[in-house]
């Protein structure tokens, strides 16, 4: 028969354990492993959507593995929103917004603008404006644009480079920061 304090000591004990480890951890790609030290065994995606009205608060990884299911949800999410196209999301590309966010230490969902692009909404969007790259890797799923009202354009771009683990584009007037899995680099103002 069991000590209903003992009991009560291990369930809290392992109550506890759980708690320490249900904080969101970065990738574990290079560039990022140092900011995963010491991190839970979890990895969380909170996204608002301004041109759906989406919203998507989910765990994605847990002990090593990403689960098929909040992948094939972030897959949608982050579909190419004029035409419902959608692609499968690099994970390279999830993961650096994750790290990035959990640097920002915001409750805060990120509000997507840009995730996957078909590559009719790419050319029209070539059409408009000289910024969008004719090879965008928006076209591949490896980029996504983004913003948080409680942070500025300059907070999240240097939490971004900080992973050192792809493309940061800092888009002032617009306010949004760009972020792909591309090589490491920066640009914008």
């Amino acid at each position: 028969m069991c000590d209903s304090r003992t009991v009560s000591l291990t369930r809290r004990s392992l109550l506890g354990a759980f708690a320490a480890t249900a904080i969101s951890a970065a990738p574990f790609f290079p560039g990022v492993t140092a900011y995963a030290r010491g991190s839970g065994d979890i990895r969380r995606l909170n996204f608002y959507s301004g041109r759906t009205g989406e919203n998507m608060n989910l765990i994605y990884w847990i002990d090593g593995q990403y689960i098929p299911e909040s992948m094939n949800e972030i897959n949608h999410f982050f579909r190419d929103w004029r035409n419902n196209a959608t692609h499968e999301i690099d994970r390279r590309t999830v993961d650096f917004l994750a790290a990035t966010h959990n640097l920002l230490r915001v409750n805060e969902p990120y509000m997507l603008l840009s995730g996957f692009r078909s590559p009719q909404t790419n050319a029209m969007l070539r059409a408009r404006s000289r910024n969008v790259a004719q090879n965008s890797l928006h076209l591949r799923g490896q980029a996504a644009d983004v913003r948080l009202r409680s942070r500025t354009v300059a907070q999240i771009a240097t939490a971004a480079q900080a992973c050192n683990a792809g493309g940061v584009g800092r888009y002032s007037r617009s306010n949004f920061v760009h972020f792909d899995c591309g090589a490491v680099r920066s640009w914008g103002a």
